[in-house]
């Protein structure tokens, strides 16, 4: 049981009517016959509530979480009592999302019910635990309220961005991918597979016209030019190549890089097996780690799911040269590799440089890498110093205890951004294609590579 506030009230009202009491006797007995109406109303207040359990609650939300999207949850409460109350909705979420505003109020009529929405957005993988739905009744004197547990502790696991890829595969249903900022791409070319022979008809490329079987034809039956009809290349094999090293543990928005790539992976998969391309899944830190071959039969993209959920950070140095190891024995056949990773200098670079270029020989390979969206804010628009956040404070501070401390982050911010244009320009110079994407925007910006890619 609690007291509520207007229990409060009253009480500090009677007491002072009591203890002016020895000023004014009268007083005195007007306050006792107060206290004890208020005993009997806190009575009776706590007889409605008691003589029976009332109050039923729900938490109704889906099995497992999207990382890094919002994940709605409802709460049904329900009444059985035969009068109007006011409840004060508390869920237990888990301690990791540290908000202290799950705390909602309704009306409940008669024998009614009312439902709560709120919204989670996880920045991690892994399971997270809820705990009991409490709810706090009062009736319409207001005095006191019962607390009712409800709802038994359970578990969800939160996986890589499935709201993302089912927004993508609705938005593919309708064909209106442009919507999400996916180019449609025309065909330059004709590096694809032939189809089929057909009439030319009105709006055909001049350069698909087949010479020999227009001959043919025009010999054997009435004048008709044909013309050559081409599909798009199928069944390539598309690898997903994730970087565990400690760069990709920095944050942005409260979620890793790493976050980001294994969302990016998981809806770019989709994308390769929608348009009949073998995806599969390639992770490594330390050491070649997870492997997950290319396929597109129906149950692979569960597979990759699995496979990115249960990826866990590594702190140490990556190791190319597993990775090479790892792929000559697992990847026979010529694919396209698209390696997330993070090159924050030119010296990064070239330690790893020999083993893209070697990759590059026997893969056609596209190395993403993340642009500092903070920094290039700070660089064009000169910020003042506080604006920026203490990690890329940090960064910017080395090499600033002369002189003006705005002036030397600035001349370092744009040095960043100028290495990792530099980095793009040393890549495409070895033939090795390079994708500069800010966390936000990369599933986007690699699904529109991928495709541009695919056309070619």
């Amino acid at each position: 049981m609690y007291f509520r506030y207007r229990f409060h009230i009253v009480l500090v009202a009677v007491i002072l009517m009591i203890a002016s009491g020895y000023v004014y006797p009268l007083m005195f007995t007007i306050g006792r016959i107060c206290l004890l109406l208020l005993v009997v109303l806190v009575a009776v207040d706590m007889a409605m509530l008691w003589h029976k359990r009332g109050i039923q609650a729900f938490r109704q939300m889906s099995q497992r979480f999207s990382n890094g999207d919002d994940n709605q949850v409802l709460i049904r409460i329900e009444s059985n009592y035969g009068f109007a109350l006011r409840v004060e909705v508390i869920d237990e979420i888990p301690f990791v999302f540290q908000r202290r505003d799950i705390c909602f109020k309704a009306m409940l009529r008669t024998r009614g019910d009312a439902t709560v929405r709120y919204q989670l957005r996880p920045t991690r993988r892994g399971v997270y635990g809820f705990g009991r739905v409490r709810v706090f009744a009062s009736t319409w004197l207001g005095l006191v309220q019962r607390r009712f547990t409800c709802c038994e502790p359970q578990d969800v696991k939160v996986y890589p961005s499935y709201l993302m890829l089912r927004q993508y595969e609705l938005l593919a249903m309708s064909n209106n991918l442009t919507e999400m900022g996916i180019k449609r791409i025309r065909r330059i070319g004709h590096n694809t597979d032939f189809e089929q022979i057909r009439d030319y008809v009105a709006g055909d490329d001049f350069r698909t016209i087949n010479w020999r079987a227009t001959a043919r034809r025009s010999v054997a039956l009435s004048p008709r030019i044909m013309v050559n009809v081409y599909q798009e290349e199928r069944s390539q094999q598309v690898f997903s190549v994730i970087d565990k090293g400690r760069m990709m543990q920095q944050t942005f928005a409260g979620m890793t890089l790493l976050d980001y790539a294994i969302n990016a992976s998981l809806v770019l998969s989709f994308v390769a097996v929608n348009k009949q391309d073998r995806a599969g899944l390639v992770t490594f830190g330390e050491q070649f780690e997870t492997f997950v071959p290319a396929s597109r039969q129906a149950g692979q993209m569960q597979t990759i799911q699995e496979a990115l959920y249960a990826e866990t950070t590594r702190f140490g140095e990556t190791d190319y040269s597993a990775l090479m190891a790892g792929l000559a024995r697992r990847v026979t056949h010529r694919s396209l590799l698209i390696l997330y990773t993070s090159f924050t200098s030119m010296s990064a670079l070239r330690r790893q440089l020999t083993y893209l270029r070697q990759l590059a020989r026997r893969h056609r390979l596209l190395v993403v890498f993340f642009e500092d969206q903070e920094l290039r804010d700070f660089a064009s628009r000169r910020p003042s110093a506080s604006r920026l956040s203490g990690e890329t404070l940090s960064r910017l501070s080395v090499g600033s205890e002369r002189g003006s401390l705005a002036t030397y982050q600035r001349v370092i911010a744009e040095k960043f951004l100028y290495e990792q244009r530099l980095i793009v320009s040393t890549l495409r110079q070895y033939g090795i294609q390079a994708l500069l994407s800010t966390p936000q925007n990369l599933s986007v910006d690699v699904i529109n590579r991928y495709l541009e890619i695919k056309s070619h």
